[in-house]
């Protein structure tokens, strides 16, 4: 490589619905989810060798970094995440995927904007990221919280 020549190493970041518009164009972007949940199958491929259907259950890895493994799955399944502005507001309806306060577990919500309907929808967007899931492994089990919001806790299969 010339000395004037620079490498530039590319990251992936998953989606939780809590940070702005990755960078880049929604092709682009749909094409890195695809690689990098490819990437994570082929993980559960190599690691999952103990279980009949290695690709219907979570990988170590996954177990350890749950927020960004829930996360790329409903991505990768077409789910689109909220999104927030440089300021912490909403801009964008879609899952968020945070800690939950049971260590091993996610909590998924479904958040927009203020008046944007993601309250009367959030039922129902859960109930398919729910399905979504299911065959990857994880137990998404649906509340309803305070102010009637509804939300999904999220573990892996054991």
């Amino acid at each position: 490589m010339a000395d004037n020549e620079t490498t530039q190493t590319v990251v992936f970041d998953v989606s939780t619905g809590a940070a702005p518009t990755p960078a880049g164009r929604p092709q682009q972007r749909k094409a890195e989810v695809q690689a990098a949940f490819d990437g994570l199958l082929q993980i559960r491929k190599v690691m999952n060798t103990h279980v009949a259907d290695p690709l219907s259950v979570p990988a170590e890895w996954e177990r350890r970094q749950i927020v960004r493994a829930v996360a790329l799955a409903l991505e990768a399944a077409e789910f689109p995440p909220s999104v927030v502005d440089g300021d912490g507001r909403r801009t964008a309806t879609g899952y968020c995927v945070t800690a939950a306060e049971r260590s091993g577990t996610v909590r998924v919500e479904w958040m927009g904007p203020r008046g944007s309907g993601a309250v009367h929808e959030g039922n129902e967007a859960l109930g398919r990221c729910a399905a979504a899931l299911g065959p990857l492994g994880w137990v998404a089990l649906q509340y309803r919280g305070p102010r009637r919001h509804w939300y999904l806790e999220v573990e892996p299969v054991f």
